[in-house]
C-alpha cells in the first residue's frame, strides 16, 4: 500500500472535484480525500512513515489520448521530420530531406505544411529530384492525407501520365498530363508507399516498444491508435512491444480498407487485455488543410466541396462487422456533409454496445448546433472526438479554407462539452503540423485561450476552462474508448496519475502550453521522473 499526501489533487470526478491525499492498494486507488480520510486505523505506522509528500504540487489523473497514431509513429521512425518551424519553404524541405542517412534505399519524410510556404507553393517531383536523382523520395504532408514523390519513386510505383487516378484520390498532373509527384488522398499515397520494401517485423516491435518513454513523459497512460494497421499484424506487434516496455493501455482500431473484402471475425482474446482491438476506422472524407473534407458549401473561391471516400454500402458493411464483433466503428468525418451522412445512415439504428458509444465521429470539424441536437436525440449512441491542435497548428490552412460562417462552428469544444455527448480531445500525432502534438497541455492551452500559435483568434465563444479541458483528456475521454478504470482518482480506479511541474489552475492562460509532466505513476509505481 502507498499513501500520498499534501497535494492539490484534481480527481476527475467533476470540474470542482479536488482532494489533498489518496492511497493506493494493489494498484488501485482505495481512499481519496483529506489526510484524515486516508490515514485511518487500517494504515500501518510504516505506511504512514513512508507516505509520499507531494509538496503541494498539482496531481491529475493519468492522461488519455483517444486519437493518436503510435503505429504510424513507429512506421515513420526513420523518416525525416519536416515540420515547421524548421521547414517553412520548399528549399527548407529539400535541405531537411538531404539529411536522411546515405544509402541506396528510400528517403522518407513527413510533416511539411505548404500553407506556411511562400506563396503557398507546395513541392513537386522536380523539387524532390533535387534531394536525389537516384533514390526514391516520398514525403507526407502534415495532414497525413497527401504526399509528394520524386521521379524515381513515381517510376518505382509504375505511375505514368496514363495511370488512372485511384477511387477518391488523384495523381497530380501538369498541363501536358505528366505526373507532378503530388499525391492527393490516401489511395494515391499508398500506391507509391506500396513500392517501398516491407519493414522488418522485429524492428517494428522494437520501434513500438521505444515509444513507451515518449508517452510516459507526456503523462499518457491510455491511448487509442486510430490506424493501427499502419504496421502489419498490429495486435501481435503491440503485444510483443508491451512485453518489452511499459506501453500505455492501448485500444487498436484497424483500417477498414486494410482488412480486405471479407474480414475475419475477432476472438474474445483479440478484444481483451492491456492491448486490444477496439474497432475499425473508415475514411468517409479527407482533410480541411488540403480541401478534401466533404462539405455542404463550396470552399472559398471554389465550386468544389471536397471528396467523399466511401459509399453507403461500405459504411453499412463496416457497421455490420462491428455489430457482429461487438467493437466500435470510428468514422473519419471532418466536413459537415460527411457528418450529416453518418447521422442520416445510422441515427435511427439500435446501438450494439452497452458501455461505450457504438460509433465514433473522428476529427469532427464543422459541428453546428443543429447537428449536436441530432446527435443528442439519435437512437444510435455517438461519440465525438474533436481537436484544438488543428486550429492551433494549422491556422493558415483553416483561415484560407473556411468561410466566416464555417469558422464560427469549427471545432466547437465548449458546445460539445456542454451537450453531454460522449466527447474527448485528441492529438492525431503525427498527422498535424506540430512537432509535439501529443503534449496534452498544448491542446489544453489552445482550448482555454482559443488562440493559434500565431496568436490569431480561433473562436473565443468556444473557449473552455482548465478543468473542462482536463476532463476531455481524462474522465470524459475514458467514456469514448474502452479505457474503463482510467481517467479518475477515485476508489476502485487504476492507481495511475500525473504530477505536474506547476499548477494549470493558477498559471496565466497563455502559459498553459508550458506546463510539464514532472512524474507519471502507473498502478502506484513511479514510471517516469522528469
Amino acid at each position: 500500500m502507498s499513501v500520498f499526501v499534501n497535494g492539490r489533487v484534481f480527481t476527475g470526478a467533476g470540474e470542482d472535484a479536488f482532494a489533498t491525499a489518496f492511497r493506493i492498494r494493489d494498484g488501485r486507488f482505495s481512499r481519496v480525500g483529506s489526510l484524515d480520510d486516508v490515514s485511518t486505523a487500517d494504515v500501518s505506522d510504516a505506511d504512514r512513515a513512508a507516505a509520499v509528500d507531494l509538496d503541494g504540487r498539482t496531481v491529475v489523473p493519468g492522461l488519455l489520448d483517444v486519437h493518436t497514431h503510435p503505429a504510424m509513429m513507429a512506421a515513420l521512425a526513420d523518416a525525416v521530420p519536416c515540420l515547421p518551424p524548421a521547414v517553412r519553404s520548399v528549399d527548407d524541405l529539400v535541405v531537411a530531406l538531404r539529411s536522411h542517412p546515405a544509402g541506396s534505399g528510400w528517403i522518407e519524410g513527413y510533416g511539411y505544411d505548404d500553407a506556411q510556404f511562400p506563396g503557398g507553393r507546395g513541392p513537386t517531383a522536380a523539387d524532390l529530384d533535387r534531394v536525389s536523382a537516384t533514390r526514391p523520395v516520398l514525403v507526407r504532408r502534415c495532414d497525413g492525407h497527401s504526399a509528394v514523390a520524386n521521379s524515381v519513386a513515381l517510376r518505382a510505383a509504375g505511375i505514368t501520365g496514363q495511370t488512372p487516378d485511384p477511387d477518391g484520390a488523384a495523381f497530380g498532373r501538369d498541363a501536358d498530363g505528366r505526373p507532378t509527384g503530388v499525391l492527393t488522398e490516401l489511395a494515391a499515397v499508398e500506391r507509391v508507399a506500396a513500392a517501398m520494401p516491407a519493414a522488418d517485423p522485429d524492428r517494428l516491435v522494437e520501434r513500438v516498444a521505444g515509444l513507451a518513454e515518449h508517452f510516459l513523459a507526456r503523462g499518457i497512460v491510455g491511448m487509442a491508435d486510430l490506424l493501427a494497421t499502419a504496421v502489419p499484424d498490429p495486435l501481435r506487434t503491440f503485444r510483443a512491444a508491451a512485453a518489452r516496455a511499459p506501453l500505455p493501455r492501448t485500444a487498436l482500431y484497424l483500417g477498414w480498407s486494410d482488412l480486405g473484402p471479407d474480414p475475419a471475425d475477432l476472438t474474445d482474446d483479440d478484444r481483451r487485455g492491456h492491448i486490444r482491438i477496439a474497432g475499425v476506422k473508415l475514411f468517409l472524407d479527407g482533410a480541411y488543410s488540403n480541401r478534401t473534407a466533404w462539405t455542404n458549401a463550396p470552399y472559398p473561391g471554389s465550386d468544389a466541396c471536397g471528396l467523399r471516400l466511401a459509399g453507403d454500402e461500405e459504411l453499412r458493411a463496416a457497421a455490420r462487422w462491428c455489430r457482429r464483433n461487438r467493437v466500435q466503428l470510428a468514422v473519419h468525418a471532418m466536413g459537415d456533409r460527411a457528418l450529416d451522412l453518418v447521422v442520416d445512415l445510422f441515427g435511427g439504428d439500435e446501438p450494439w454496445l452497452d458501455q461505450l458509444p457504438s460509433i465514433r465521429l473522428e476529427h469532427a470539424t464543422l459541428v453546428s448546433p443543429a447537428l449536436i441536437a441530432r446527435l443528442r436525440t439519435a437512437r444510435m449512441r455517438f461519440a465525438v472526438v474533436s481537436h484544438t491542435i488543428f486550429l492551433f497548428a494549422e491556422y493558415h490552412s483553416y483561415a484560407a479554407n473556411l468561410s466566416r460562417d464555417q469558422f464560427e462552428i469549427a471545432y466547437p469544444i465548449r458546445s460539445l462539452y456542454e451537450s453531454g455527448l460522449p466527447a474527448a480531445l485528441g492529438s492525431d500525432r503525427p498527422a498535424t503540423s506540430w512537432a509535439d502534438a501529443d503534449d496534452v497541455f498544448t491542446s489544453i492551452g489552445a482550448a482555454v485561450t482559443r488562440r493559434a500559435h500565431t496568436g490569431a483568434d480561433i473562436g473565443q465563444a468556444e473557449r473552455i476552462g482548465v478543468a473542462q479541458a482536463l476532463l476531455l483528456y481524462t474522465a470524459r475521454a475514458a467514456a469514448v474508448a474502452p479505457l474503463s478504470g482510467l481517467g479518475r482518482i477515485q476508489p476502485g480506479y487504476e492507481g495511475s496519475f500525473v504530477v505536474l511541474d506547476r499548477d494549470p489552475f493558477t498559471v496565466p492562460a497563455d502559459e498553459l502550453g508550458a506546463v510539464r509532466v514532472a512524474q507519471t505513476w502507473v498502478r502506484g509505481e513511479l514510471a517516469h521522473q522528469r
